[in-house]
């Protein structure tokens, strides 16, 4: 297999899903969401197949696929199943692949394992952070939370209407690499997430 990129978020609902299909669509990579919680009808998979325009993208299905949208955890208990590690396995492919994390970093799993205990230390992990009221701590706790376990952050994405000041700061702190910048747009359909794919700079 080539490259693992790991999409992690700075909360729920920031792009993670529409960053995942930019990637997907900029490498022509496989896809892969290890844990869906809800909306098992209208997935994050179902949603990236609908963005992205190349052929060559394989999606491997879920290890888990919970019906209540509601941190794993909760959902799993609610489906009378408990999450583990060792039944979430990583599809054999020989090309790159993007791996969509669920929630933030310590979405909890189950009673001790996290989001976090998912991510290796040869994924390039991208973080996606929006702009909003609280931002600037969200992605600094989130990114030293990766690096403290010796995780390898490759770059990081922002969201959002642009806001200067707030990069500016978390790039100075950081020091990471911006790979993208996604604007507030009215909607995201193939075209666009194929533009945003051409500006990757990955």
């Amino acid at each position: 297999m080539k490259d693992t990129y790991f999409v992690v978020g700075i909360s729920t609902e920031v792009g993670k899903t529409v960053v995942s299909a930019i990637l997907t669509e900029a490498l022509q990579a496989d896809y892969w969401k290890p844990i869906q919680s809800g909306d098992l009808e209208n997935s994050d998979t179902h949603k990236v197949k609908r963005l992205i325009s190349n052929s060559r993208t394989v999606f491997h299905p879920n290890s888990y696929g919970l019906h209540t949208p509601a941190s794993p955890h909760l959902s799993a208990q609610l489906d009378g199943v408990r999450i583990e590690l060792s039944k979430i396995v990583r599809p054999t492919t020989d090309n790159t692949l993007i791996i969509e994390a669920a929630g933030g970093l310590y979405v909890p799993l189950n009673d001790e394992d996290t989001m976090l205990d998912l991510i290796l230390p040869t994924d390039k992990v991208v973080l996606v952070s929006r702009h909003y009221l609280g931002s600037i701590n969200h992605t600094m706790l989130t990114y030293e939370a990766l690096k403290n376990k010796g995780l390898n952050v490759h770059g990081i994405i922002f969201s959002g209407t642009p806001t200067p000041s707030t990069e500016e700061f978390i790039l100075h702190k950081t020091g990471l690499p911006v790979l993208l910048r996604i604007d507030e747009e009215p909607y995201f359909d193939r075209q666009v997430v194929k533009e945003y794919a051409s500006k990757l700079k990955i």
